[in-house]
């Protein structure tokens, strides 16, 4: 009952449960969770072993696979632990897809294999303060004078803001550009670039140890070369972004989703009441069949999307249908595994509550739920 995977992608996946399974204990997993600090050592170790670069080309320093062969090792490290597993999967955020698709080569050499290598960090500055899903529109500017650009507005809920040193930034450039997506362009801004600040965002309710903050821009100055494609294509190139990028949240939510389960079967095997395993009792399992039953569903369209992207060509319906269930699922499995553990369930110390808030975020980030909704109505209003 799975998803035929080949001989090289069911070896990933197994080195890298190993690998998460080895680093990843539950100790390290609390500590940080509860620093909120990005785990960088951890980090380093995993790019070294290539499996934060599944999808970036050799020539780069990277892999040379698929969406599908990175899905695999999103999914198995935040099976293990979730917060870790996502700050992992998101160190080199978007900013290699969106090169390899539309920048020079000059920007592909100069900005690619220091994050292939896990030797930098990367962060997209998409989300403004005003319009969080909405990247029709956005206040963020940038006006060119001569050869160089004036960037100035604010980022919000970016995802490594104050641990990057590379950033993607969507600013309108033409004013005028009706509707107004039509006038957007992505930039390149580096760390420690005047007029660039971030600040760390605290309190947040799950994925702790990816750190997340805010951006401003202030008379933040840059030059042709940190044009990222055409002028006035940028919007078009973050959506296009999206159709990859949304299917590892998917993976990311299923991960979650089959960790907690996990624990939740082997904790209903052995605890028990009225001398017999919890498990025996229909209400208990009853339920974990009915999580295993959602986790299998979710990690199929997971799958499918990802196969669609590497073998056939980008499908945003697939792409929003896997991210949209799985997430849900996600949210639905954690409740539920906290409902098998009962009170202990609701302690850190029994994890599961960990991977219930984090899994929130796989219905928030890089488009909401409703936002994927709309994507699928809108494919079958055309459909005859």
């Amino acid at each position: 009952m799975e998803f035929k995977l080949d001989e090289e992608q069911t070896a990933i996946r197994k080195a890298v449960r190993e690998f998460a399974e080895k680093e990843f204990t539950p100790e390290l997993a609390l500590e940080f969770d509860q620093k909120e600090e990005f785990p960088m050592a951890l980090y380093k170790k995993a790019a070294q072993l290539g499996f934060t670069s599944m999808r970036i080309p050799q020539e780069y320093d990277g892999q040379g696979y698929g969406v599908l062969e990175d899905c695999l090792v999103v999914e198995e490290m935040c099976r293990v632990d979730p917060g870790i597993g996502v700050a992992i999967s998101l160190g080199n955020l978007m900013i290699p897809d969106v090169l390899l698709k539309h920048g020079n080569e000059e920007q592909k050499k100069k900005y690619i294999p220091p994050l292939a290598r896990g030797d930098k960090i990367a962060a997209a500055a998409f989300t403004e303060p005003e319009h969080g899903s909405d990247i029709t529109c956005m206040n963020s500017t940038a006006v060119k004078t001569g050869n160089e650009w004036t960037i100035n507005g604010a980022k919000e809920f970016i995802t490594n803001a104050t641990t990057a040193d590379t950033f993607i930034l969507l600013c309108q450039t033409d004013p005028n550009a009706q509707p107004t997506y039509r006038g957007q362009s992505l930039f390149i801004a580096e760390k420690g670039m005047c007029g660039l600040d971030a600040t760390k965002l605290h309190g947040k309710m799950g994925i702790k140890p990816c750190v997340t903050g805010s951006l401003s821009m202030s008379d933040l100055k840059v030059t042709e070369a940190n044009v990222v494609g055409e002028v006035g294509r940028g919007f078009y190139y973050t959506l296009e972004l999206f159709d990859g990028t949304r299917i590892t949240v998917a993976a990311q939510a299923v991960g979650m989703a089959q960790g907690a389960f996990e624990k939740a079967l082997a904790y209903a095997k052995t605890r028990k009441q009225s001398g017999q395993p919890i498990i025996n009792f229909q209400g208990i399992s009853h339920k974990l069949a009915q999580m295993a039953i959602k986790i299998e569903s979710a990690r199929l369209l997971m799958y499918k999307a990802a196969w669609l992207y590497d073998k056939e060509k980008p499908n945003p319906v697939a792409t929003s249908m896997a991210k949209a269930y799985a997430s849900r699922a996600a949210m639905e499995v954690t409740d539920d595994a906290i409902q098998v553990f009962g009170g202990y369930g609701y302690l850190a110390d029994y994890h599961v509550e960990r991977f219930h808030r984090c899994a929130k975020i796989t219905e928030i980030y890089e488009g909401t739920t409703e936002v994927q909704k709309n994507t699928i109505v809108g494919y079958l209003m055309k459909q005859p």
